[in-house]
């Protein structure tokens, strides 16, 4: 009983390994074979138009990139 009871907290223990270094790394978990961008797909579904979170995401970096412009149009140096 001992050995299974060694057994589980090991792996355990390395559950909670990995998921501390996902959390300090911020990667996106990805196979080995590249994932769907190795076959040519750019998104998984097959909408004719950007859902509306994708169109706030890509309208705050939009935002953030006109502003990051002006602030460098307005630098001292």
């Amino acid at each position: 009983m001992s050995t299974f009871i060694l057994a589980f907290v090991f792996f355990l223990a390395m559950v909670l390994a990995m998921a501390v270094g996902y959390m300090v790394q911020r990667k996106t978990i990805s196979g080995s074979c590249g994932g769907l961008g190795a076959l040519g797909i750019e998104k998984a579904c097959d909408c004719p138009e950007p859902c509306d979170r994708k169109k706030a995401r890509e309208e705050r970096t939009m935002l953030r990139e006109k502003k990051l412009a002006e602030w460098k149009e307005n630098q001292i140096l």
